[in-house]
């Protein structure tokens, strides 16, 4: 039975943005104005580099997914170009490092809001916990309602933005503290390790999760002028929504008052303008909009294993492969997305802890996929030979510089190298672990 032509531009416009905007944003807001050495330009220049990487890219990947009608996104067009086991590689990845490493950091970034909302500073990593495990729960156990919790999720993630925005954005010009976060440098910074090659990389965690939208090109009507179309207005709905985000707190909060807020500045913003009322609101909308993100990364965490299974490939695919008759749900590969989520979540917590310097998680994964896109620009170029040549040659050329940029921003990252020999030791076992019928 084949998919129905049932979703139009609108539909997929709304998964592009409501996939992308979740927490990075409000976390990596210090994070960017850090690494950019507290100068607000280039955190902005930062923010619009990283956002025109992601709409150059989604554009490339708008030709490669009205050609392959799968389900499966990266990996269906990387097995496509390269060959099964080269997919299989590529899934193990997502599978083992990608979602479960982001699904720990959203577990602790959605828990570091409800600690500040309930004041309770040390009950951050059992509330980590509880998120982990009862999302992973509700997805297991029902997944149509883990499903609607993602749709309503959606529409409320837009409010604190858009509040922050236009709240923002107003004062800051009408007291002339935009003017004076352009002009005046954060004097706070201890620790700056920065660049505008560093400050874009954290750009990158806050703009991801827009490939996933590729997956329902086989439902789009008229799937080769909508995807195309959905992908590039989305995505840039999500660059100017996040660029008036972070002028409106530059308009409420110094650039030191930026850093020293942290994660908490979108909702000193408010609590400025509306009261504790409005900032306890708001941070209520930003919980939710983190729990958003979290559930939809542990719906893909979930389905890691059964992804490779169900190819016939790694671990007892017989046993990852099965669903569930009751629920529906992949119970079995969802035990290990949450086992490998957990372990992830120890690394993160190690990080404030003193175990080692910072291994950033958040966005080192997210460097190595873009190793990823690349090899499919290339095959882009080499085989779409009926495309015209800003799409096959000079979009691609662009995408690729784009991702070469991020990955070397990664590799000044503290901790770098030895986050690139884990990552070799788990693609090594994912090799070992291959099915030996598909050798």
């Amino acid at each position: 039975m084949d998919l129905q032509k049932k979703y139009g531009f609108w539909t997929a416009t709304a998964m592009v943005v409501g996939i992308v905007i979740g927490s990075g944003v409000f976390f990596k807001a210090d994070d960017v104005l850090k690494a950019s050495n507290g100068s607000l330009p280039t955190a902005l220049l930062a923010w619009l580099i990283g956002g025109t990487i992601m709409v150059v890219t989604a554009f490339v990947f708008s030709n490669i997914a009205t050609r392959i009608e799968k389900v499966n996104g990266v990996v269906d067009y990387f097995e496509e170009a390269y060959g099964e086991k080269a997919g299989y590689i590529v899934a193990w990845f997502m599978t083992i490092i990608y979602y479960p490493t982001l699904v720990a950091v959203l577990a602790w970034v959605s828990a570091n809001y409800t600690a500040g909302l309930l004041n309770m500073p040390d009950a951050v990593w059992y509330i980590s916990a509880f998120y982990l495990v009862a999302f992973f729960l509700l997805n297991c156990i029902s997944p149509v309602l883990a499903g609607k919790w993602q749709v309503s999720a959606t529409f409320i993630k837009l409010i604190p933005l858009v509040l922050v925005a236009v709240v923002g954005t107003a004062g800051g010009l009408m007291s002339g503290q935009t003017l004076e976060s352009f002009a005046t440098n954060a004097k706070n910074i201890t620790d700056s390790t920065g660049g505008l090659a560093v400050a874009t990389l954290s750009t990158a965690f806050a703009y991801e999760g827009w490939i996933i939208a590729t997956s329902i090109n086989a439902e789009l009507k008229d799937a080769k002028k909508t995807l195309p179309k959905a992908l590039v207005f989305g995505t840039l709905a999500v660059v100017l929504i996040y660029m008036l985000y972070y002028l409106g707190i530059s308009g409420i909060l110094s650039n030191d008052q930026v850093i020293a807020a942290g994660d908490k500045a979108p909702v000193q913003v408010i609590s400025k303008v509306f009261g504790n009322v409005g900032g306890t609101l708001l941070t209520v909308f930003v919980i939710i909009s983190c729990l958003g993100t979290l559930n939809g990364l542990i719906m893909g965490c979930t389905r890691g294993m059964f992804s490779i299974a169900s190819r016939g490939f790694g671990p007892a695919p017989d046993l990852f492969k099965v669903v569930n008759a009751k629920t529906n749900s992949t119970i079995n590969s969802a035990i290990i997305g949450f086992v490998l989520s957990t372990a992830w979540l120890v690394v993160w917590y190690g990080n404030f802890h003193g175990w080692w310097k910072f291994m950033d998680i958040s966005e080192l994964p997210i460097a190595f996929l873009y190793v990823i896109y690349i090899a499919l620009y290339i095959w882009v170029i080499r085989t779409f030979d009926d495309l015209n040549p800003i799409s096959r040659i000079i979009a691609p050329v662009l995408a690729c510089s784009g991702s070469l940029f991020i990955i070397y921003g990664a590799v000044q990252k503290s901790m770098f190298i030895q986050f690139l020999t884990i990552s070799i030791i788990i693609f090594i076992v994912g090799f070992l672990l291959m099915n030996k019928k598909n050798r």
